[in-house]
């Protein structure tokens, strides 16, 4: 695996180990202040990893697969980081600490209103992400070393788009209880 490989790894183990480090030091060590900097700080993981795609591409690196994931990986990110962060928090204080009120499933309208705002979230992170892509394609300015990253583009904008009509189908078609 190359280097760019081993941070996209890195940074998705060093979201949850930020996330766990917070829960522990919030609800088990009742020091709230450091456990939400903690959780605070998994932005900075995303900030890494674009400086580190951003660099090894400058340096002349040809974009490969990995370099779009990186992208993905950190629209994604950003853009469900905040959401992620309250679904695992949900779940630590209910399972792990015994506090609090079940998860609930949802289904029906309820499913729906939330698969659409999930859609939203996909919306920001194709923005962000296909942002990314399209800054480093600019950057990069040479079409030979960055066809990997359009492709990328193009792909997202057809997952995005299958990934609305998913979302109009939950209202047609509701999830059953």
């Amino acid at each position: 695996m190359d280097f760019i490989a081993w941070m996209i790894v890195i940074s998705e183990i060093g979201f949850w180990v930020l996330i766990l480090a917070g829960f522990i030091t919030r609800y088990i060590f009742k020091l709230k202040r450091l456990g939400l900097f903690l959780l605070a700080f998994t932005p900075v993981i995303d900030l890494l990893l674009l400086i580190a795609t951003s660099v090894d591409l400058y340096r002349g690196a040809t974009a490969t697969k990995v370099h779009g994931i990186a992208a993905i990986y950190i629209g994604v990110s950003i853009a469900f980081g905040k959401s992620m962060i309250s679904w695992a928090d949900i779940r630590f204080q209910y399972y792990v600490m015994k506090q609090g009120t079940k998860p609930v499933k949802r289904h029906g309208l309820e499913y729906a209103k939330h698969y659409f705002k999930s859609w939203g979230q996909h919306v920001l992170a194709y923005l962000i992400g296909g942002g990314i892509l399209f800054g480093l394609i600019y950057l990069i300015n040479d079409p030979s070393r960055t066809e990997v990253l359009a492709g990328f583009l193009k792909i997202w904008t057809l997952v995005l788009g299958i990934d609305f009509l998913v979302a109009i189908s939950n209202c047609i078609w509701p999830k059953k209880a």
